[in-house]
């Protein structure tokens, strides 16, 4: 046997990690391999003003045998240290190494690292002063920070004073924990400071320590590292003027350090005997749950019974039982013991303290995952579940035999929810509520474009690369998966070296963190201030501060998260009631029961279009095969529609319409699997079915869950023994037990969770019995908050129009900023806020002025805005939208004089600010109209074109409502009607407005492309293959109408369109026959309208001629002529013609 390496005598004491945000690049695992290697003791981390993967790295090492010590650079503001010409407190800080000794350093350094974000004034650096510093000194050993510390830049630059009198300072801040730092990379700013602070050390009686500034772990990555710094900085590899590094800010090995510095051997020495004197890393904490006193001056278990008991009571006298009410109160005596047994009542309590101060100030909530099934959460108004209504097991939530905490998922009204934070600071202190921090990664995508930027590679060819990887939501995929899966990767880097340069880097950096943010949900509370327990960061976007640590390491530290997330549906459900109050309807949609008739009817014909979980093409074809009458039908549906129950929909179906009959292994199975006809749905069903069949308690069937959910083998052995003798002992036969056993372990795999599905079917059917019973109040107020999404908004237009609710062009008397409506009218207003290009703020303006008085005139309007607010990008835009047509419907003419609008805007404004008015007084100048540029309006489709560019979609009318008559006749389908069908794949023929196009190149070097249309039902993609691209290109032009033959195909849940052929629309309604009816005033203009009939085909021509007596005379022209879009609009602009019809 080999013997044992001897430890080396040197120990990195400046190692930046993959944590430091695109400073380092080593990842945790390869710091420990690198140690190991070797043969290290001992290794220091030193972020930069963070401790963000103190948990990993320190965990990570002391598996793999090193000790890890813990560490960070800290920017200190000293008065000594040298400022530019220039530079204030702008500059950046120096920055001293601390490294932790023991708790009490640890908690030191969290502190200080704390007050750097916090009492950092905004916009300037983290940095702490050398007081801060003092007062938080003690069990941390400090260095003095090499080329980057304050005590090298004062000697470098000729302050010996300055230079001695620091370096006294901090050796009484810090006495026998003070090192000089000497660092050997090679750069002259470090020979010049060497000399001075090896004297120093000497005259001072200071130890010397020798460090490396490693940021990578190989020369081999100094290149990836180089490109690494430069997206850091916004910087390119070429460029001269950056920062760079050198091959030697690798991981040293102890024989290369000892190397360099043999001159001083023992700055080597004390690199080791530092490590000694640091002996502590964190290490999991058990949970600090703040302090939450009742008032009643009742302990917590006390108090939590009293409310629970009086909760329940109020529940059932409001709702009713759906079992005896000894069953109510045999549960909540059960369950009060197993959270008082787990000491957790004060988590309850605070819980439902800021859930009853939420409901009581009307902020709709709701809560997801098992905290759902819980009987005292319902009687808290924490949930708004009855969990033995809907057979919820709590043990899902809370199981005695396996200790947890608990954790409420809460979704809040995302517009208010911070309300509710501000609430839980002041209740709990400000320093002790903190959001938690979310980490970003460099992703391959996004890496291929950052690299590509630092190498300055031709956008195209960045473009096309980053293309080609999969960039599926929820789902990271790495370079290495992407070339795998994607040949033309690897050509490219076969075929261009700078490609090949460029997977290089990437493949080195991909997944090193990026940037810090917060995270959208987490919250926690402590029992003392925050950075007691965990440092603190500071996020710009963020008002509160922000844990270094993100979920798993906050829990670690033994902080309690609560979610509160902000759930846009809330805030739909908030709006429309709003709404409704508008018109004197009070509905508090929160409280109204499952049992709406008309609500259960729209959902089985499938049109939950909006409706939260259920508006997907899949599930609203499930919903007309099932036919949901029941919430219990959707609590079922939310659960199954997903990969792998899925399968069992259809079971599901037929035994619901009685198209066939349940089918149970064993007859213990039927009250189980009753409600769900048969079919396992819920991973609550294999917990009964534990307890049922083989005499598991709830608890033991929460772990013979959890062990079948994530596949543990062993465990899985041990309970299928178990299950099997208990079904045995109980009349089931051995096979039939193995096989309902496997049959549970499968679905185990991927089941649901009864109280998550149950959580979110109760928000579906609110939304759905808002839009069975309001629908012009639910889709306003949907568009509302989707009032930045084009496709979104034209989705409810759609749905609007299906159900004959009008949407109105935005108005500028009447649009407010958001949609508003009118039930009565059966009209939604198109809020002016979502006109593009406008913004919220102006819009609110533009109505708050409009309260004071309707705008009269196009010259009212411009000089009682605001131009600031109201730019020329705003107007031209409102214009294009139609927000105007009520004071001047030509558009064309506001657009082309909007120059001058808003010069006169501009100096009306000025005249208001000086307080100047004009000769003859302000109504005088007011009175006067604006003149206007004397051109025509555009033409209908260039009306509409323009519309479209200013609103995202075509909202008045569509291109291709002059084609009606001839898609009749050609036999062409909707993009509404190819949506209905959902046959795996069929032929159609749809027309469509060009929209966009996105060509890419294939496989085989030729071009396929994506092209957007538009109809009047929606906006649909069709691909095109490179020969039928080919083919149609001189068609493609945006706004061109074209009728399109279509092989369409579901998969999943997405309609796939691929075009056979196109052609142009107009050449094929002239084919298809189409004619006009012309309506003339009088004879004027029957000399031009000959003059453009001139082209022979198969449309025929009528002139509807004013007669005697008030009658109408048809003249049927006989010779057939070519009629198109073109030529109906040139006639009807024609002086004299009064309507132009399609025939």
């Amino acid at each position: 046997m080999a013997a044992a390496r001897k430890p080396a005598n040197f120990v990195h004491l400046r190692v930046k990690s993959a944590y430091s945000l695109l400073e380092g690049a080593i990842r945790p695992g390869e710091l420990a391999e690198l140690a190991r290697d070797n043969a290290m003791p001992a290794v220091a981390v030193t972020d930069a003003n963070n401790l963000f993967g103190v948990f990993e790295i320190s965990e990570t090492l002391a598996k793999r045998g090193v000790q890890p010590i813990v560490g960070c650079l800290l920017s200190v503001d000293l008065d000594e240290t040298p400022k530019a010409a220039g530079m204030a407190s702008r500059q950046k800080p120096a920055q001293l190494p601390l490294l932790v000794q023991n708790e009490q350093g640890y908690r030191n350094l969290s502190k200080i690292l704390s007050q750097a974000y916090l009492g950092a004034e905004p916009g300037d650096w983290p940095h702490v002063k050398t007081a801060q510093l003092a007062a938080h000194a003690e069990g941390l050993i400090c260095l003095t920070g090499g080329p980057g510390g304050p005590l090298n830049a004062l000697i470098v630059n000729g302050q010996p004073e300055a230079a001695d009198e620091l370096l006294r300072r901090l050796a009484t801040i810090f006495p026998g924990r003070l090192y000089v730092e000497l660092q050997r990379h090679g750069l002259p700013e470090e020979r010049a400071a060497e000399d001075g602070l090896i004297a120093r050390a000497y005259d001072m009686d200071l130890p010397l320590v020798a460090t490396n500034d490693a940021h990578f772990g190989s020369a081999a990555m100094y290149e990836a590292h180089d490109a690494l710094l430069c997206i850091a900085d916004g910087t390119y590899v070429s460029q001269q003027d950056r920062r760079k590094l050198t091959r030697e800010h690798r991981f040293k090995s102890a024989e290369e350090m000892a190397v360099q510095f043999a001159d001083l051997p023992e700055a080597i020495e004390n690199t080791v005997q530092i490590a000694k004197r640091c002996a502590f890393r964190p290490k999991k904490r058990n949970p600090i749950l703040p302090q939450f006193v009742p008032e009643s001056g009742l302990s917590q278990a006390e108090e939590l019974r009293a409310q629970a008991e009086a909760g329940l009571t109020r529940r059932l006298a409001e709702h009713g039982t759906f079992a005896e009410e000894k069953v109510y109160r045999d549960r909540l005596e059960y369950e009060l013991g197993v959270i008082n047994g787990m000491d957790f009542p004060g988590y309850f309590l605070i819980v439902s303290d800021f859930m009853k101060w939420t409901r009581a100030h009307g902020i709709p909530v709701g809560v997801r995952g098992s905290g759902a099934t819980s009987l005292v959460a319902w009687s808290l108004d924490i949930t708004n579940l009855d969990p033995i209504r809907f057979g919820l097991l709590f043990e899902r939530f809370l199981n005695p035999e396996r200790i947890s905490m608990p954790d409420f998922d809460i979704d809040f009204c995302q517009e208010r929810r911070d309300e509710v934070v501000r609430y839980v600071q002041h209740k709990y202190g400000e320093d002790r509520v903190a959001h938690i921090i979310a980490l970003g990664s460099l992703q391959a995508r996004a890496a291929v474009r950052d690299v590509g930027r630092v190498l300055q590679m031709p956008l195209g060819l960045v473009d096309r690369i980053a293309k080609l990887i999969p960039n599926p939501p929820g789902k990271s995929v790495s370079l290495k998966d992407a070339m795998e899966t994607e040949p033309r990767l690897e050509q490219m880097a076969e075929s261009e070296p700078i490609a090949r340069q460029l997977f290089s880097i990437v493949d080195k950096i991909e997944g090193l963190y990026r940037h810090a943010s917060t995270h959208p949900a987490g919250v926690v509370i402590g029992d003392r201030p925050l950075d007691e327990i965990v440092p603190l960061y500071r996020d710009p976007r963020s008002e509160m501060p922000v844990t270094q640590f993100d979920y798993e390491d906050a829990e670690k530290s033994g902080l309690v998260k609560f979610d509160f997330l902000g759930l846009k549906t809330l805030t739909v459900i908030a709006k429309a009631e709003e709404l409704l109050k508008q018109r004197g309807i009070v509905l508090h949609t929160q409280s109204i029961d499952f049992n709406d008739p008309r609500t259960f009817e729209m959902l089985a014909r499938g049109d939950s279009v909006g409706v939260f979980q259920l508006e997907g093409a899949g599930m609203r074809d499930l919903l007309r095969k099932m036919k949901p009458d029941h919430i219990n039908d959707l609590v079922a549906l939310v659960a199954l529609y997903r990969p792998g129950p899925m399968d069992s929909i259809p079971k599901y179906i037929s035994v619901k319409n009685g198209k066939e009959k349940p089918e149970y292994l064993d007859p213990t199975l039927e009250p189980i699997l009753k409600e769900t006809y048969g079919v396992m749905t819920y991973q609550e069903d294999v917990m009964n079915i534990a307890r049922e069949l083989a005499g598991y308690s709830l608890g033991e069937a929460d772990l013979l869950r959890r062990a079948m959910g994530k596949k543990i083998a062993s465990e899985m052995a041990m309970h299928e023994e178990k299950f099997v003798k208990g079904a045995q002992e109980r009349g089931v036969q051995k096979g039939i037990a193995q096989q309902i056993f496997e049959q549970a372990a499968k679905f185990a795999g991927y089941g649901f969770n009864k109280g998550h599905a149950a959580a979110y079917a109760q928000v579906a059917y609110q939304t759905a019995y808002l839009k069975a019973n309001y629908p012009v109040e639910f889709l306003a107020a949907s568009m509302t908050l989707d009032i930045g999404n084009t496709d979104r908004l034209n989705i409810f237009k759609q749905e609007a129009q299906r159900l004959g609710v009008r949407v109105l062009a935005p108005d500028i008397n009447r649009s407010q900023s958001y949609f508003a409506c009118d039930a009565e009218q059966n009209v939604i207003f198109y809020a002016l806020a979502a006109v593009k290009g406008v913004g919220k703020q102006a819009m609110e303006h533009v109505v708050a002025m409009r309260e004071e008085a309707a705008f009269k005139s196009i010259s009212d309007f411009a000089r009682r805005v605001d131009p600031k607010l109201v730019n020329k990008r705003a107007f031209e835009s409102l214009a294009r939208a139609g927000a105007f047509d009520a004071l001047s419907s030509n558009r064309r003419q506001l657009v082309e004089s909007s120059d001058a609008i808003l010069s006169d805007a501009a100096r009306t404004a000025r005249e208001r600010e000086t307080g100047q008015v004009s000769l003859f007084g302000e109504a005088a100048a007011s009175s006067e109209e604006l003149r206007l540029l004397p051109v025509d309006d555009w033409l209908s489709h260039e009306r509409l074109s323009e519309e479209f560019s200013a609103i995202g979609f075509y909202l008045s009318g569509h291109p291709l409502d002059n084609y009606r008559t001839s898609l009749t006749r050609l036999q062409a389908l909707t993009y509404g009607q190819i949506l209905e069908d959902r046959r795996a794949s069929f032929v159609a023929s749809v027309a469509g407005t060009l929209i966009r196009k996105s060509e890419r190149r294939g496989r085989n070097d030729q071009n396929y492309a994506f092209v957007s249309f538009s109809d009047p039902t929606g906006m649909f993609e069709v691909m095109f293959f490179p020969e039928v691209l080919t083919a149609s290109r001189p068609l493609l032009e945006a706004g061109k109408s074209i009728l399109l033959k279509l092989n369409a195909g579901w998969e999943g849940d997405e309609l796939k369109l691929r075009a056979i052929s196109a052609s142009d629309l107009d050449k094929a309604a002239a084919d298809a026959g189409e004619g006009m009816k012309i309506f003339l005033e009088d004879t004027r203009s029957l000399g031009p309208i000959a003059a453009q009939l001139r082209q022979p085909g198969k449309g025929m021509i009528t002139l509807v001629v004013p007669g005697s007596e008030g009658r109408e005379v048809e003249i049927k022209l006989p010779q057939r002529l070519q009629v198109n879009v073109a030529l109906r609009n040139a006639i009807k602009s024609m002086p004299g013609v009064a309507a132009v019809e399609t025939i």
